[in-house]
């Protein structure tokens, strides 16, 4: 999907993220590409970027299959809401959240008051071929990938739909996703 719009120069990009006041938190479905969107795009505004999964990893010191596994969901929930608020709280430019994340009502409130979140969808068959790279993804363990992952769009679709900020991101470049993000927060500022 390509944007309507020429590409922005390094000077509008750079104009746009100076009136940038507050983190950016990428939400969406696992598989949508925010981490490596994520990167992108702070790369192009000048600022750090940030990986919500791998700072809770860190933080627990265990794979967050292990933490499922351990403790659960609702523990884990409880403690990405942790880890994301001090990601905020310490302004880190790009932040990429885990696919659930947004849905924990603490935690969209947490963004939504104090962060620009970004939903980035994506169809469903480049999901199941992305996720299917890796199987360190707890929700998808048991069942048919394809199945689970169209179930959790519809559940969390309504969540995800309170992000002030939408893009497709798709088969191109993860540059064209990240570029698109710059112009729609650039409407929306």
């Amino acid at each position: 999907m390509h944007s309507a719009s020429p590409s922005l120069s390094d000077a509008e990009i750079a104009a746009i993220a100076a009136r940038i006041d507050r983190p950016i938190v990428l939400v969406g479905l696992m598989g949508v590409g925010k981490s490596t969107v994520g990167r992108k795009l702070a790369a192009l505004l000048k600022t750090d970027f940030v990986d919500a999964d791998e700072a809770i990893e860190t933080a627990a010191a265990m794979p967050i299959s292990d933490i499922f596994e351990s403790f659960g969901e609702d523990y884990f929930r409880d403690g990405e809401r942790r880890v994301i608020a001090r990601l905020i709280e310490e302004r880190h430019g790009v932040i990429a959240t885990g696919g659930g994340a947004f849905v924990h009502p603490e935690t969209r409130a947490l963004v939504l008051a104090s962060a620009i979140a970004v939903w980035i969808d994506c169809a469903i068959d480049t999901l199941v071929e992305r996720t299917s790279r890796r199987d360190t993804r707890p929700l998808l363990k048991n069942g048919d990938p394809a199945e689970i992952l169209t179930r959790l769009h519809g559940e969390r679709a309504p969540y995800y739909g309170e992000a002030p900020i939408r893009v497709k991101g798709g088969d191109g470049p993860q540059l064209e996703t990240a570029l698109q993000i710059i112009e729609a927060i650039e409407r929306w500022l």
